[in-house]
This record gives structure tokens, sequence and C-alpha cells, in this order.
């Protein structure tokens, strides 16, 4: 059962990711990015790390797509394109960038990443979501405060544009004289 829901998640990632891709209008792809972000975080689940899957689920599906979105409708970009040729030559260098890295990464082996101080035992008896918090708040507290700082930035940026500039009718310049 649970490699027939990887193989279902995972086709419906790949097939969201290229509806990204492939989408005309703007908000068509935001929503087949919403879509990819909620498969993924049923991947998340499927590993046993729910934390990951709601923390997807809120930050990534819920912010982040929800101020795309709000951007795009508020800018009207929907018939926008991007010029692809004058940039192709740049994505194919970066692309080229991107494949070496990967090839380092994986010939040199490592993605082995450091042993923690808690054994899987402990972790279970406490709890991945109570574990993953405890760290956030003791050790990581700075980075985690600067990523909700930042989410700010992004709210109010997204009032900002949604904010109407209104003429001044407060006094109104009028040409009669009295």
């Amino acid at each position: 059962m649970e490699m027939v829901l990887f193989v279902v998640l995972g086709a419906i990632a790949i097939a969201a990711a290229l509806g990204v891709i492939i989408a005309r209008k703007a908000i068509y792809s935001a929503l087949f990015l919403l879509v990819n972000f909620c498969s993924l975080a049923g991947l998340y689940l499927l590993l046993n790390a729910q934390f990951l899957a709601a923390a997807q689920v809120i930050v990534y599906a819920g912010a982040i797509v929800v101020l795309f979105l709000f951007a795009t409708m508020l800018l009207e970009v929907g018939g926008w394109r991007l010029e692809v040729g004058k940039w192709k030559l740049l994505a194919i260098a970066l692309a080229f960038v991107l494949l070496v890295e990967v090839g380092y990464v994986l010939v040199g082996g490592t993605l082995t990443g450091t042993q923690g101080s808690d054994t899987p035992k402990a972790i279970a008896s406490v709890g991945n979501v109570q574990a993953i918090g405890q760290l956030l708040f003791t050790d990581y507290l700075l980075p985690f405060e600067l990523a909700a700082v930042l989410l700010l930035i992004g709210i109010v940026g997204a009032v900002v544009l949604a904010k109407k500039k209104k003429p001044n009718t407060q006094y109104p310049i009028s040409n009669t004289q009295d």
C-alpha cells in the first residue's frame, strides 16, 4: 500500500511540476505549484516526517503560493511570457553548473549528514515534532526568527501592493471663483 501511495504521489508531483513549466498563464502555474507542494507533503508523510509535511503545507502551499496568486491577480500578468531567446545561453550555462554540482556530490559521497546526539529511540519516545520544536526554539532560534521576519516582510509587501492609490478628495481643485 505504501509503495502504491508513493508512486501515485510521485506521479502527481511530476505532472504538477510539468504543469508549472508548461502552463501559459501565471495563475495556472501557481495552482499547479500548489498541487505539487501538497503532493510533496504527502511524500513527507510517507517518510514519517510529519513536521516537514505540515511545514510544506503551511509555509509553501499556504503562504507563498497565496502571495504569488495574490500578486499575479493584482498585477494582472496573465498574458506575461518570458522572452526565451535572450536568456537561453544563460539558462544552459546554469543548468550545466547545476549538473556538475550534483555529479560532484554524488561521486564524492558527501550526502552523508552529521550524526546527531539523539538516538532514534530517544526521538521516538519524545516524538518527531516535539524534538524538532525543541531544537527550533533553543539551538536554532535566531534562524527561525529571521525566517518569520522574512515572511512578515512578504506579507507587508503584499499589503502595500494591494493598497489602491486614491485621488486626494480632501481638497478638491476648483476652477470656479467665488
